[in-house]
């Protein structure tokens, strides 16, 4: 049995009672630690996560469905994780992100929003000898590598 799909499963059937929150991923490492990340379109509490792991815990020693001992870990993306869903994406509309494309490339700007096969930034293009503008650029999906929302200190 391929246990991160048991285990999506399980997430799944307890977060049909919880429609703003949705999985992230689900991930078996070999040292025995099984992480499940999920989020919420408007947050995330930790009883969210303490009931995925109620339910998933539960469920997984019901059906000894994992021999080994292992470590389960329910908790939201950490802010350097990149974005990897397009519901993550709607979430973080207005937000400043970084996007590093497939061929190296980085950019900068404000998420404004995304399509099927695009995201759509707001970037301040500086060309010499004048004022810096703003320019709204449609990027493909499949040109982006990685995309994480940047912090702001100010």
């Amino acid at each position: 049995m391929n246990i991160e799909k048991r285990v999506t499963e399980l997430v799944e059937e307890k977060l049909a009672e919880k429609p703003g929150v949705f999985l992230v991923s689900v991930k078996m490492h070999s040292n025995g630690k099984l992480i499940i990340l999920i989020d919420g379109d408007n947050g995330l509490g930790v009883g969210d996560c303490a009931d995925v792991s109620r339910h998933v815990g539960y469920h997984l020693e019901e059906e000894n469905a994992i021999e080994d001992a292992y470590n389960l870990e329910v908790s939201s993306p950490g802010i350097d994780t990149p974005l990897s869903l397009p519901r993550q994406y709607v979430k973080n509309v207005g937000r400043q992100v970084s996007i590093k494309g497939t061929d190296g490339s980085k950019r900068e700007g404000k998420l404004i929003g995304i399509t099927a096969d695009t995201v759509i930034i707001e970037e301040k293009i500086k060309e010499k000898g004048k004022k810096a503008e703003l320019v709204e650029n449609a990027i493909p999906t499949e040109s982006i590598a990685e995309t994480k929302v940047l912090i702001s200190f100010k």
